[in-house]
């Protein structure tokens, strides 16, 4: 296969024009192209629209507004012959099968004879979209199921045609996995492949629980969410923002295209779903579908499904589930809900056991392997656990005799794997100091080795198979191979504090005696929230100020430690990499970032500037004390790694991961690459400042912004310590100054605003409800 040089995206709708914003942050030139709306004087208007929506749209389509340039908008009627110049065409016009043949018939007599035509489909068969079309349009069509919205869910489901070229097959998957960050799932050409059909039973049944059973939809929102492994929209909330509408609609058709299904009735769509979309109440896109916002306050309101009438939302508490929360490991968490015997058991039960069941009895129908089904839910609806590992985390073999001793059958495949005597549907199965996992193959009745997937390290399963090098209750040193030592993170939230600082300089340290490189990173849910915000604030209140001095110390020299290291250290940054965390990444030789990377300084958030030599190093990289007290001061967050570079936040030459799966091995590769023959720097002493001047300049800036209220007095004095800092302490006229001279600025300017009492009441409000208090 040739490389892929320009696309084609056939449909600006949600869908179509999201696909085509998530190809240009690839950096992929895009044809986007649509109808010529009738009565409008501008024939791209709907193409148009469609790439305004996607840099409107919240959370953003692009990473940044840049990106929107590669994409050029055009119609079916005058701009159809653009896709002879393009390697791959995407159709993700509306679901109706002759509209899509219609369009594909076109597009078959203008296409390169090589250039790959996909389907985004969600349910029509492919074979009835690609049936007569000629042998080299088969040959390089199937389909390529992407989630909304594309650029945040992983998933990418992979559906081959009967026809379609093994090469065509290999190139797709790869592109989509390294190019646009995608999980690669092949699935079969059956209806809603794997996600959609586990996705729509799994909502089907909450909604039948919700019936049968008398539950609020507060209630179910508030068990049905990341109390149990699932995003925060839980099941009510997911289904305003993804459309009533959606769901009633794909429950329909699955309803009608699994006539064979002996759970079908479950697809039916149930009566509150039919109301809903009478009314037009289809959720965010309309206004109002189970909750909606009232008043000037907008005050949040849930409907009665049994009234249909709203009512401001209540919140909801039930003691076991108040007792689980305190279970932090979700396996263990998920079983002592489901052996409650009030409400809340039950209904997890419900769920949980006909899920399970059913997903068993989809193989082979939907895939062939669990491995790929579990990784569907996983991708595709962000859920922890796949349905496998679902019953695995309940307990396999307990799940399975509780199912049978009330009355339920289990699927053949099941019984099978029970009279085999196995305990779960996976294994550990290490060998060689290397981390393997075995599957229970339910079609051949019997464990088979999970292949390694190439290009992705998994932290937790190298410490399995190796053990750790050093730990502590924070942090950990793992060998990552080939002469690369990891520093992992392990902390809640991965706030950093003493562990994370000594483990710092035990891993440098171990670096230089035994390994090339060292790479900092890990795999939660985000890089680091920052500093541990309550020990900084019970040393504030305790005037501990000699301890505080000094852990704000060690903190500065781990940095400083980082950055001249005797041998490279790369830090993988992604998601959430705040305060601290961001400091660590400005002190590395270099970064490879995930590609959604939201990184900034936001310590005046919680009253401070930032102490670990975040002020500093942005002074050396940017040479422009304004443009650093505009980052600081107004807190700015990267919305994403591109948008990093364009802040200053990363450098130019930094690397990005599309696939965050790959961050640990690309940051392994470039630590590499940065080994051999690497010189380490010496601690600067020539940095430039600006003296009174420029302390006056940021001074006027701070003023007039408080003049026109966009920040209080609080911010002001924040404003000025961080000026300070810039300016080099009020130096008289321009001036160089040692890196250590700015580290102790910034310490000094972090302790004195740590004994202000709104300093403390900003930490104290950040500490209970997570938003920063503007007082």
């Amino acid at each position: 296969m040739r490389p892929l040089r320009r696309a084609a995206v056939l449909g600006a709708g949600t869908m179509g024009a999201r696909i085509a914003a998530h190809f240009a942050n690839a950096g992929i030139p895009v044809d986007l192209l649509d109808i010529v709306v009738p009565g409008t004087a501008d024939r791209n208007a709907a193409a148009k629209k469609g790439v305004e929506s996607a840099l409107k749209q919240k959370p953003a389509g692009f990473f940044t507004d840049a990106a929107a340039s590669l994409i050029a908008p055009g119609n079916f009627e005058d701009d159809l012959g653009r896709v002879a110049s393009c390697d791959w065409i995407i159709e993700a016009v509306v679901e109706h099968l002759e509209a899509k043949r219609e369009l594909w018939s076109k597009v078959e007599t203008l296409r390169q004879p090589t250039a790959i035509v996909s389907t985004n489909t969600s349910g029509i068969p492919l074979r009835l979209i690609a049936e007569g079309f000629s042998d080299s349009f088969r040959r390089h069509f199937l389909g390529t199921h992407f989630f909304n919205p594309p650029r945040y869910l992983h998933l990418m489901e992979l559906i081959p045609g009967a026809d379609t070229l093994p090469e065509v097959i290999d190139f797709v998957a790869a592109f989509c996995d390294r190019r646009l960050g995608k999980g690669v799932v092949p699935c079969k050409d059956t209806p809603n492949f794997i996600a959609n059909r586990l996705g729509s039973f799994f909502g089907s049944t909450i909604g039948k629980i919700t019936c049968e059973d008398d539950w609020t939809i507060e209630e179910v929102d508030a068990i049905t969410g990341a109390l149990i492994g699932l995003p925060n929209s839980a099941s009510y909330r997911l289904l305003d923002i993804v459309g009533v509408d959606v769901m009633y609609l794909v429950n329909r058709n699955l309803y009608d295209a699994v006539p064979h299904d002996p759970w079908r009735e479950r697809f039916v769509p149930n009566e509150i779903l039919a109301k809903m979309v009478e009314r037009k109440w289809l959720g965010d896109k309309t206004g109002q579908g189970f909750f909606k916002r009232v008043g000037p306050k907008k005050e949040i309101h849930a409907i009665d499904w049994k009234t249909m009438e709203y009512h401001p939302a209540r919140k909801v508490s039930f003691p076991s589930v108040e007792q689980a929360r305190q279970i932090e490991d979700l396996p263990s968490r998920l079983q002592a809900l489901v052996a409650g015997t009030d409400r809340v058991g039950t209904f997890l039960w419900k769920l949980f056991s006909d899920y399970v069941v059913y997903s068993a009895s989809m193989v082979p129908e939907i895939g062939d392997r669990i491995v790929e089904i579990d990784q569907a839910m996983r991708w595709g609806y962000a859920h922890k656990l796949g349905p496998f590992e679902l019953w695995d985390a309940l307990g396999f073999v307990e799940t399975a005799r509780r199912i049978e001793s009330e009355g339920h059958s289990l699927p053949e495949n099941v019984q099978r794997m029970l009279s085999t005597g196995a305990q779960s549907f996976y294994r550990e199965a290490d060998k060689d100091r290397l981390p393997h996992t075995e599957y229970f193959d339910l079609q051949r009745t019997g464990y088979a080795l999970a292949e390694p997937r190439s290009g992705v390290l998994e932290l937790a399963p190298l410490k399995r198979a190796r053990g750790v090098v050093k730990e502590n209750t924070g942090a950990s040193l793992i060998d990552l191979g080939d002469g690369v030592l990891c520093l992992e993170f392990h902390s809640k939230m991965n706030t950093l504090g003493e562990d994370h600082f000594s483990m710092i300089h035990a891993g440098i340290e171990e670096t230089s005696r035994n390994f090339e490189a060292m790479v900092i990173s890990n795999q939660g849910a985000d890089f680091s929230a920052g500093a541990n915000l309550v020990l900084v604030l019970l040393a504030s209140q305790e005037e501990a100020w000699d301890e505080l001095n000094a852990a704000i110390h060690r903190f500065q020299q781990a940095n400083m430690a980082i950055k001249y290291a005797p041998k490279p250290v790369v830090v993988a940054p992604f998601a959430r990499t705040l305060g601290g965390g961001c400091e660590i990444s400005l002190h590395a030789a270099r970064c490879q970032a995930s590609a959604e990377l939201y990184m900034g300084l936001v310590e005046v958030g919680v009253g401070v500037i930032p102490g670990g030599g975040g002020c500093k190093e942005l002074l050396l990289r940017l040479k422009n004390p304004q443009k650093v007290f505009e980052l600081v001061g107004l807190a700015k967050v990267s919305a994403s790694a591109g948008d990093a570079k364009n802040l200053g936040l990363l450098n130019k030459a930094d690397g990005i991961s599309m696939n965050q799966e790959r961050l640990i091995a690309d940051a392994k590769s470039l630590a590499l690459s940065l080994a051999s023959g690497y010189v380490p720097g010496s601690p600067r002493t020539d940095v430039k400042v600006g003296g009174e001047s420029v302390y006056a300049a940021m001074k006027l800036y701070a003023w007039s912004m408080r003049q026109g209220n966009f920040i209080s007095d609080h911010d002001v004095s924040i404003a000025e310590k961080i000026a300070g800092v810039l300016s080099g302490g009020r130096l008289s006229g321009e001036q160089t100054v040692s890196e250590q001279y700015l580290l102790d600025l910034e310490r000094e300017a972090f302790l004195s605003l740590c004994g202000t009492r709104k300093t403390q009441e900003r930490m104290q409000a950040m500490l209970k409800t997570g938003k920063p208090l503007r007082n």
